[in-house]
């Protein structure tokens, strides 16, 4: 009888844990079809400046929610539903720049539109610097 609660517990655990990485970086949003032709304007040559400047933005506007290795894990987003994404993972990574632009400007639930606070150019630095994220 002990055997079949240690069962029940692990297996409960299990799908718990199952469902709570899920709901914490599993949640698919996805940008309009147009989105993905929104081209990166920041040239090859210069991305790497701009991402730089799109660091600075992610300290100051972003890391509360996304963390600071954008993991999702940010202090400001624990409460949030749904959970902030972690855009380290290939889900984020394999997005088009378009899209990603997309989600910055519009932004979603709890996630703030960044189009009326930040200008284009900082937009495209962010997504710039969240291309350095990758596992």
């Amino acid at each position: 009888m002990i055997m079949n609660h240690k069962l029940l517990y692990i297996l409960g655990l299990t799908v718990f844990l199952g469902f709570m990485s899920f709901t914490l970086q599993e949640d698919r949003w996805k940008a309009p079809d147009g989105a993905k032709d929104l081209k990166n304007p920041i040239s090859a040559s210069e991305r790497s400046e701009s991402a730089e400047r799109g660091a600075k933005i992610f300290k100051t506007r972003c890391m509360i929610c996304h963390g600071a290795k954008g993991k999702g894990d940010g202090i400001g987003g624990k409460a949030l539903s749904p959970k902030p994404q972690n855009l380290t993972s290939g889900m984020v990574q394999s997005q088009f720049d378009g899209e990603i632009f997309w989600k910055i400007t519009n932004g979603r639930n709890d996630m703030i539109k960044w189009g009326p606070i930040l200008s284009e150019e900082q937009r495209w630095d962010v997504v710039n610097y969240v291309r350095t994220l990758k596992q």
